[in-house]
Parts: structure tokens; sequence; C-alpha cells
């Protein structure tokens, strides 16, 4: 079947080939002969009762500096596509919001992966607390007293946005740490939103593993060991992607999670987990596709399979298998 798939992603131009997921889906799409339409979030719209976008027909290749061809823009009706990708990174603002209540008026006629709605309930770093025993010690709260007694029980915190992504505005805080007070003032003068704090884990020294969950079942994993003098494992500040295998604990958290990923339509998940703690639950643009594929020896290109769903892909979960150079 030739599917029909549009991506709604930062526009095509901005990002980095060599560590974008968006950018292997698109490629695998295309080498399976379907039809790939871009568009960002500013060119989807709604009238009455319908949701265009203003796309664009899309060509990749692996070519730095030369990595795409677009076509000429047209007004595209979404109810018309066979999948919708949701895939602009963050912040999980309200623009990112509006989108994911326009998307729910094609869904899931039209696939949208990740379902919209599930998407909008489940912000990375809120969606986990409603798992038991996979959690460090965490504070949610915008209550300085709360939080310093937080950090005065722990001695060494992790504090961050509850809204961040990529590893913006983490810090780690040390017992004996003098800018504590100008770091909650900081917080406070950028954003009335509370702050999450977590007990600091010495084993991310080791590495913070990125997972990926496809329908709720781990499909490939990679470690991310924080380079010298760096609190913060994300690749962009330095983090350097080691092949990594599930340990037992890996697999308890994901047998823990996964049904409620897969009852949500949440089908493309990527979950953080330093040592025994599972910290994030990425569902809104989630990445590691591409070092999980060159590390397993697979190349970008062809080691992530975009399947056609089994019978419509109205009524079948698409699936994604970053892991292996042929689909199953």
């Amino acid at each position: 079947m030739k599917l029909k798939v549009a991506i709604q992603m930062d526009h095509v131009s901005t990002i980095d080939i060599d560590g974008d997921s968006t950018f292997v889906l698109g490629l695998e799409a295309q080498r399976r002969g379907y039809d790939v339409w871009h568009y960002t979030p500013p060119d989807l719209s709604f009238r009455d009762r319908k949701v265009t976008a203003r796309a664009q027909p899309m060509t990749l290749r692996r070519e730095k500096g030369n990595h795409f061809t677009l076509g000429a823009a047209e007004t595209v009706d979404l109810s018309a596509m066979d999948v919708v990708l949701l895939r602009q990174d963050p912040p999980f603002d309200m623009s990112y919001i509006t989108t994911t209540h326009i998307l729910e008026h094609i869904h899931p006629t039209t696939l949208v992966v990740n379902d919209p709605a599930s998407v909008r309930n489940a912000p990375e770093k809120l969606f986990v607390t409603h798992f038991d025993n996979v959690m460090p010690p965490t504070l949610i709260s915008a209550d300085a007293r709360a939080i310093r007694e937080f950090w005065k029980e722990h001695k060494e915190i992790i504090l961050k946005p509850l809204f961040g992504n990529g590893g913006s505005g983490v810090f780690r805080v040390r017992s004996d740490d003098e800018n504590f007070n100008s770091l909650l003032e900081m917080f406070s003068q950028r954003s009335r939103e509370p702050l999450i704090a977590q007990r600091y884990l010495p084993e991310v020294r080791q590495g913070d593993k990125r997972i990926i969950l496809i329908d709720g079942k781990p499909a490939g994993v990679i470690n991310r060991v924080p380079a010298e003098g760096e609190a913060r494992s994300n690749m962009h500040v330095g983090g350097k992607a080691l092949k990594e295998t599930l340990t037992r604990r890996d697999r308890e958290l994901c047998e823990i999670i996964g049904p409620a990923l897969a009852e949500r339509g949440l089908i493309f998940v990527g979950i953080d987990v330093i040592g025994d703690w599972l910290t994030e639950i990425n569902v809104t643009s989630p990445s590691g596709l591409p070092p999980t594929c060159m590390l397993l020896r697979a190349s970008p290109a062809a080691g992530t399979r975009l399947m056609a769903p089994a019978n419509s892909p109205s009524t079948s979960m698409m699936r994604l298998s970053p892991w292996r150079t042929s689909g199953r």
C-alpha cells in the first residue's frame, strides 16, 4: 500500500541530519515509496470543521548542506493523508497544545503519531508521576520553602523547569551551593510554572539511557554519557552515545509503563533511565533513532522501519522499528 505521510515538524532546513529522528523517519517513508509532505505548525489551519495545512512535497537525502528538496506549496486536506507525524520539537507551550486540539479532528481516521490528545495529557516530566516505584525522590512545586526543604533533605539535587527540553535550564545543586536562592529567583522571573526537583543520581556519570518503546514494547536502547564536568547527558551538549543492552530493571520499567502507553496511542516513545530510575517519558518528539541505528550497525535510512499498517491506516497502528535493518 502506498501511503501519504505528512510530517508536522520544525522547518526541514533547520535540522541536524546526523541527530534528527524526524529525518530518519522521513527517509524511511521515502525509501518505501510513500508520498511525503512537509509543513510547520504555523501552516496548520482549521476552518469549518476541516483541517488543512499549507504543505509541500518533500524529498530527503543524506547530504549535509543539501539534504532536502521541497516542491510547490499547496493547501492539503490532512484528512486525506494516511499518517500525520507530530514531530515538532518542544517547548510544550500553548502553540504546541493548540496543534494537538486541531489534529484531534482527523485522528484516528488519519493516524496521528502520537495520539494528539494523549500527547497533550502526558507532558514528559508529569506523565511519569502516575506510576509507582519508578521515579527517584521527586518534588514538583513553585513553593520556594518546599524546594528548599527537599534540597536540605537530599543534600544534592537536580533542579529544572517542568516543561523544559533538551537539557536546557538543568542545574545540579550541591549541599553547600551558594547560588540556590539566585536559581529560584531566576526561574521565577522566567516563568510562573512550577519547578521539578529530583534527588541527584550519581549513576548518571555512567550514563543516562534512552530506551525507545514501540506500542509499549522496548525496541532499542543507547546510553548517553555526559562529558567531563557536565551534569547533563544530552548529546547536543557533549554527551556521547554508546551501545547498551537492557537490564532486568530496564525491562521491568518498560513492563510497568508499556500497557498505559499502548492504551493511549503513544506509539513512539523515548524514556530516560538513570541507574534503576525512570526520569522522563518523552512523547512529544522523541529522539534517539540515529544513534540507535548507527550503534547497531544499521544505516539510519535502512534501519528505521515505517511499517505499513496491516489492514488500513485508519484502523491499524503504524510500527516503527529502529533496532532492525529489516521490517517485521
